[in-house]
């Protein structure tokens, strides 16, 4: 589970000469022809995930609408299945049932590839996943990776914590090819909830615990420093 995040090696790029299959017309495309010299969003996602591929479309889609740039002119949103035995029709689904498709129509891509395809994308991101065969799902993280015009990965973003106002900024800047990341290292978020039961997995579960542990501590650390500093200043 450690290899499930975003490290991006320095001056990542997506590969332009690769090919995908353009879900909705069911045509290839390269990744080249997708950016068409624009900005895009590129969310890698499990077409048939019942967990937060859902809502990460959807919010990416809402986000990109609020920033007021046009969608398929001045930014796309650029979907990539991680699971090669998912085809057209399950990407179609997705973009349906989470409403992109209407919301961005043109300005929006959902592309479906062969598992040597998907690993030089994802390897050449820094973006790395699994499957684990027991639950038959693909842990992955949860991010959305801009792009410059020129294919270039500038920021690293959360598709969950997303706003227009931040994201216009993030991709003016892409735009005039200025690269930056806001995380160098974006892990794991998109598994290990159970939607039915409304449950984290064991193992997640342990580590949001561990997590909620930490920040008690630092908590209790700083009302301990305060407290310390008041009584020295009252003596």
């Amino acid at each position: 589970m450690a290899s499930v995040a975003v490290a991006p090696p320095p001056g990542a790029r997506v590969p332009p000469e690769l090919v995908f299959t353009e879900a909705r017309e069911e045509r290839p495309i390269g990744l080249g022809a997708a950016l068409d010299g624009r900005p895009a969003l590129l969310l890698p996602v499990d077409y048939t995930c019942g967990n937060v591929c859902d809502p990460m479309v959807s919010l990416s889609a809402a986000a990109l609408r609020a920033t007021g740039l046009r969608p398929g002119i001045d930014i796309s949103l650029i979907l990539v299945g991680l699971d090669p035995r998912d085809g057209p029709p399950a990407a179609r689904t997705l973009l349906d049932r989470d409403g992109a498709g209407a919301a961005l129509g043109e300005g929006v891509r959902a592309l479906v590839g062969d598992q040597a395809t998907i690993e030089r994308l994802t390897g050449a991101l820094g973006y790395g996943f699994i499957r684990d065969p027991g639950a038959d799902a693909i842990a992955h993280p949860a991010a959305s990776l801009l792009l410059a015009p020129d294919g270039r990965l500038a920021r690293v973003l959360s598709p969950l914590a997303m706003n227009g106002r931040d994201l216009r900024l993030a991709i003016v800047e892409a735009g005039e090819g200025r690269v930056g990341t806001l995380a160098d290292r974006f892990t794991l978020l998109c598994y290990g909830f159970d939607a039915a039961t409304g449950l984290y997995t064991p193992l997640v579960r342990r580590l949001l615990m561990a997590a909620a542990l930490a920040t008690i501590v630092a908590i209790a650390g700083g009302i301990l420093i305060l407290s310390r500093t008041r009584r020295r200043r009252g003596a």
